[in-house]
This record gives structure tokens, sequence and C-alpha cells, in this order.
């Protein structure tokens, strides 16, 4: 059999359902094979980097492997972007890139790129195979590095006649299993003491926590420590539990920000975050400032990396929780009452901006419906205005901050979990880079809501510049253009709003129930700042 067939009876072993990606020359040996497998379905995107996104999406919302494919040369480096973000997320995605034959290496071939070194910096792992017999080999050894210890991506690049190259049919390997990393229990033990003997404290929640909901609720209850979390753990942490805090970081809310400020706070109990720029405010040293810090992660490179951490707690995280609860509860811990920390209260209003267009339409969706947002002004006031109704209804890629991500994300995010409400919130900038993988959306029949903020400029770069130097650039803004024609050009379904009064449950309706994706585009300028709470004083400063 070919080579490349031998990995897709791995890839079948393992149950993927998805290949994300585009066919050409040097991966149609790939594209080929899946002919006669049809347990596997290529889902063929418009450009190789939103098939990144989908990939690192779905990767997320499946806790598992997912494949991505791209040709040699531009199709692989069209790729490295999602890597990096896939990198920063710790996603396991496994891509692949076509390459030219072996032989022809410096003879200057078509779209030939030594592509490995490309990947290196922002994968696990990146490898060039050369022999047709070690082709499936490297692909297990990628994947087992993908899914074990910190997850993350890795690469392989296949020169076109490596995956056309008889091979031996051998047995299938056996999928790769996540071992977790097992927390050590004395340092559980020490910890739990040190949080028992300590009267107040808070909970940091970062996206590293986003398979241990139930227990960071328990924790939280069981101490009665409020909880806020990172802004790319918005949706972690419902807005109604009585302990929520809301988030702390860019764009986040008054209530966290006080308590880390001007609150007591004996503990900080950091789960899953590395405390990044965005998820400290500008790395604000009141965060850990005469505190205990107790910090639980996965990857041991996060302690100590800008913060002092009194007692690092390396493993999984869901593991690390039930363990320090069940020590909590040895040591006489209890649930109480608990008591509701100050709300954040965001409610629409009838002027036309942007913070009452997204909580008006939150109003008529579903309440367990994932947003997936891009990157944009508008993102500031998801963060600081919608409301997290239940777990795993957010999704913000603030950390990497690719324009067009939150585009593939949806769909990746769909196929994932198909029965989920999705809707995805991005703007006129970020549609004009990845905005036709609604025509993506459309062939696989996927019903998601696209919902355009259009202002006819980079709004983000517009008011961060404004805030910066006073003034900003004419060429961020551009002639409006009518996206909602460009979607009936697709017949696709759309509807364009331009007034508060063109929001209501009929338009939603109509738009949310349609047989595949649709589009609302909100046609709306907003000159105010937008809520990025410590950011608006960080660009300020730099006028001064």
């Amino acid at each position: 059999m070919k080579a490349i067939r031998s990995v897709l009876n791995y890839f079948e072993g393992m149950g993927v359902k998805y290949i994300f990606g585009i066919p050409a020359g040097s991966v149609n040996a790939l594209f080929d094979e899946l002919y006669d497998i049809p347990s596997i379905t290529p889902i063929i995107t418009k450009h190789e980097g939103a098939a990144s996104y989908m990939a690192a999406s779905y990767a997320k919302y499946t806790n598992g492997l997912s494949i991505c494919v791209g040709c040699s040369g531009p199709g692989g480096t069209n790729l490295v972007t999602g890597a990096a973000n896939a990198m920063r997320e710790h996603l396991p995605v496994l891509f692949l890139t076509g390459a030219v034959p072996v032989d022809t290496v410096g003879l200057n071939a078509s779209q030939e790129l030594n592509v490995e070194p490309v990947f290196a910096p922002v994968t696990k792992y990146s490898v060039t195979v050369t022999k047709a017999e070690n082709l499936l080999e490297e692909i297990v050894k990628a994947a087992e590095i993908a899914v074990s210890g910190v997850p993350g991506p890795v690469h392989i690049s296949m020169p076109i006649d490596v995956q056309q190259g008889k091979v031996q049919e051998k047995a299938v390997p056996t999928p790769p299993v996540k071992k977790p990393t097992i927390p050590n229990l004395d340092t559980i033990k020490k910890v739990a003491r040190e949080l028992v003997n300590r009267d107040s404290g808070y909970l940091f929640v970062g996206q590293g926590a986003r398979y241990a909901v139930d227990q960071v609720l328990e924790l939280a209850e069981l101490l009665h420590w409020p909880i806020m979390t990172t802004p790319q753990a918005k949706g972690v942490i419902p807005s109604s539990h009585p302990l929520s805090a809301g988030v702390f970081g860019f764009a986040g809310h008054e209530s966290a920000s006080t308590l880390i400020n001007e609150g007591g706070g004996e503990v900080l109990l950091i789960i899953g975050s590395g405390l990044g720029e965005t998820a400290t405010n500008n790395y604000n040293a009141n965060l850990t400032k005469d505190r205990f810090v107790v910090q639980l992660d996965f990857d041991e490179t996060v302690f100590n990396r800008k913060y002092k951490v009194d007692a690092p707690v390396l493993g999984n995280i869901h593991l690390s929780l039930a363990f320090l609860i069940e020590e909590l509860k040895i040591l006489g811990a209890s649930a109480q009452k608990e008591t509701k920390i100050a709300e954040n209260k965001s409610a629409a209003g009838e002027e036309y901006n942007t913070k009452n267009v997204l909580l008006a339409l939150q109003n008529y969706l579903p309440s367990d419906s994932r947003y997936c947002v891009d990157i944009g002004e508008f993102m500031s006031y998801v963060i600081h205005h919608m409301k997290v109704k239940e777990s795993h209804t957010f999704d913000i890629n603030v950390h990497f901050g690719a324009m067009g991500s939150g585009i593939g994300s949806a769909i990746g995010s769909k196929l994932a979990e198909p029965e989920r409400p999705t809707v995805c919130v991005t703007g006129d900038g970020c549609f004009f880079m990845h905005g036709m993988e609604i025509l993506t959306a459309k062939e696989y029949r996927l019903p998601i809501l696209f919902v355009v903020m259009n202002n006819a400029r980079l709004g983000m770069v517009y008011h961060g510049h404004t805030l910066q130097y006073q003034r900003s650039h004419p060429t961020f803004e551009q002639e409006p253009i009518n996206i909602t024609a460009m979607a009936a050009a697709m017949n696709i379904p759309s509807f364009r709003i331009d007034r508060m009064e063109d929001m209501n449950e009929e338009v939603i309706s109509g738009l949310i129930n349609a047989k595949g994706p649709a589009v609302l585009e909100i046609a709306l300028v907003d000159n105010n700042v937008p809520p990025m709470g410590d950011r608006v004083k960080f660009l300020s400063s730099f006028a001064k």
C-alpha cells in the first residue's frame, strides 16, 4: 500500500472524523485516498490559515487531536500562524504539509521550501520524512508528542514521493493515549493546610481550567472565596454564580479590579493561567502583593515566570483540584451559603451603540449559545458586558490576537459540538481576511450565525492609535461595504441592522433557524472608547 494510506488507516483507527485543509499537487495523494475512507470527511476551506483555526477549535472542544493539511511552499507557510496560535493555547493539532520530491530538493522545484525549520519555533515537534517506510512511524510519534505532557501542535513535512512510496501492510498502531500528569500528593496536602489557615483569598481562573469547571466551583464554595477569570477564560464561570467577581485583566470588571487592588485576600489561588499581559492588566504588581500565591498548572514553565509563586502545583488541573478538595474536606472545610459578590450590571439601552447591540442580541439567542469572538474593538464590549449564562459559552482568542481566527473557530466549534448553537462575533476587518469561510460553512450546511460589526475601519487600531497619539491616520478607515449584499450574492441568508429598532426577535429567529450559515450585519460607527480597562491608561501614557 501507499505510505499515505497507512497514515490514513491510523487516523481512521484513531476515530478521526475530519481533516481540515486545501488539496494541491503535493498533498493530492492524501486526498485521493480519502475517496475510499468515507468515515473521514475532508473540510475544504478557502484559505489554509482558516483551516488551521478550525482544526485548533475542533481540538479544543473535542479535547483530542485534530489534523490540518497544506501543500508545499505557500500552503505550509499559510498554516504557520495557526500553529503559533495552537501553541499558545496548548492545543494538539497535527499539521501535515506536502513537499517536493526528495530528489528535486535544491533544484528550484515548484513551491519548494524547507518548511521544517519554519514550523520548529511554533510547534512541539517538526520534521521532514525522507523515506516512505518512516512516514507512519513519524506520524505516530508526532501524534503522541502532541497530546502528551503540555499539549500542543506538531508538524510533519511529507515529500510527494514519500507519500506515494510503497510500504508493507502492518497492523494499525494504537491511538495515542493522553496520560495526565499526576500532582504530588504531599504538595497538595501542604497547600491545603496553608489554605485552611488563612481566612480570605481569591480564585484566579485561566483557560487551563476549561475542563475542570465543576471542581473550580466546588473549591470556591468550599473556601467561600470570590472567583475571577482572565479575559481568555470568560465563559468558564457563569456570571450568575454568587461568587463570580467577573473578569480581571483586559476589558475586565471593576469588581475584580477592586478586589485585587484594594481588597484583602490573603491568598491568590491561580488555576490554569500563565499570567500573561492581558490576564494581569499589564503585569499589575498588586495581583500578588502581600499574598500567599498558589499556582495550579500542567505547564511547569509558567511558575515564577513574572510573579513569585509560593506553592507551585504541577499536574493535571482536574486531578489537582479534585485532590485539593478532598484534602480540604479532611481538614474540616465545608461549603457555606454564598454571599453574592458585587454584580457587574449591564443592561441594553436604547442608544444605538456596540454595548446595547450585543446585549440585545444575547437576549434573543439560546442561553447555551457559544460566542466565538474575533479580534476588534467589539471584543472589549463582549468581555466587559455580555453575560456568561452557561459554562463554555465564550471562545475568545485575545492571547495570540489573530484577526479572523474567530470565523474559523466557529466552524471548528460547530463541527465538534453540532447541537450547540454557535455564533461568530467578528468585524469588517476580520471578515475581509477570512470572511469567505462562510462559504465553507454553507457547503457543509453548518448553521452558524455570523455577526459582522461593520464600522468601515480598523476599530481597535483607530481607538488605540487615537489614545496614544491623539490622531488616527485616514487609511485606517475605508469606504463602507455592504456585507449583507455580499452574503446575498452567495445565497446566504442575511440582514442588515442600521438602528436599534431593527434588532428584534423575529429577525434573529429567522437567521438562527436557517438550514446553514446566516449573516447579521451591524452597520455602526461607535466613537465611544471601548471598555478596555487599564489598557486605556497604558495606551494614553505614551502620549505624555
